[in-house]
């Protein structure tokens, strides 16, 4: 849990029924970017060096180191160190081509790091069917957070939802191999937003027994039933525009969650 600067979450849905689609993927971003226990960004190397062409530079060199691993797993397209190298490498190129939104402070993903992502994810997903029952527990971490940019960027709902889904996925990996209370109540967060509310329950409990205070334990037992509530208003809102949008063609297509995630700062100290 974070000790000074603790989040609480905005929730607001109070927006006309004609916009209740738009709505529920921005609540979406909203309440699973504010949900977050110590969970870093993406950072920005062009922010860490101090200019943009640094950013350029940092992001070049990660995708050509990327093209080289390409080009060595043509010839061994099952190797799992080549692709674990390659899903590390692309999540290192799209954090570099994060930006921070000058207004609040929040990290954005921008399109050519969301297609970083993608790939780094198809990497991850490839490496899980090579690495047996032993997936490293530190590229789990990064693939969850890459694979949780994506939802919150997806175009469509199912996507959205499939991406949740293996972000879920790799970070139960990583909370298994290393439970720290941030791996654990993340995971119970996950679990929530993907719909698993049992899953969710178990991992909350599991993540108080982390506690190191009484104090602790409450606070991290308060914020995970707020997750949780917010969770199931969010479960309902799918299944209202769901309904709302049924049998109007290509509109209820449209996911509204796209461009809305980095805009929304919603997280209050």
């Amino acid at each position: 849990m974070a000790q000074s600067g603790e989040r609480r979450m905005v929730f607001d849905i109070r927006g006309r029924r004609k916009h209740v689609v738009r709505v529920v993927y921005a609540i979406l971003a909203l309440l699973m970017g504010a949900s977050l226990f110590l969970v870093v960004g993406p950072v920005n190397i062009g922010g860490l060096l101090g200019n943009n062409s640094s950013t350029s530079s940092a992001a070049s060199l990660f995708e050509e180191q990327a093209a080289t691993t390409e080009r060595k797993l043509k010839k061994s397209p099952e190797d799992p160190s080549l692709l674990l190298s390659l899903t590390r490498t692309r999540i290192s190129a799209a954090n570099a081509l994060t930006k921070v939104n000058p207004t609040t402070g929040q990290p954005e993903t921008t399109p050519e790091a969301r297609t970083q992502f993608e790939k780094a994810g198809e990497a991850w997903s490839r490496y899980l069917k090579q690495a047996g029952g032993n997936p490293s527990p530190s590229v789990a971490q990064l693939s969850a957070r890459a694979l949780f940019s994506l939802a919150e960027t997806s175009t469509t709902g199912p996507e959205a939802e499939a991406n949740i889904k293996a972000a879920t996925q790799a970070q139960q990996i990583f909370a298994e191999a290393q439970p720290s209370l941030g791996a654990v109540s993340t995971l119970a967060i996950y679990k929530y937003f993907a719909f698993d509310f049992a899953g969710g329950e178990k991992e909350g409990k599991r993540a108080q027994s982390l506690a190191s205070s009484k104090s602790q334990k409450k606070e991290v037992e308060k914020q995970l039933a707020e997750v949780r509530k917010r969770a199931k208003s969010f479960q309902k809102q799918v299944k209202a525009s769901a309904k709302a949008t049924k049998g109007s063609g290509k509109e209820a297509l449209k996911n509204p969650l796209g461009g809305l995630s980095g805009s929304s700062g919603s997280s209050l100290p």
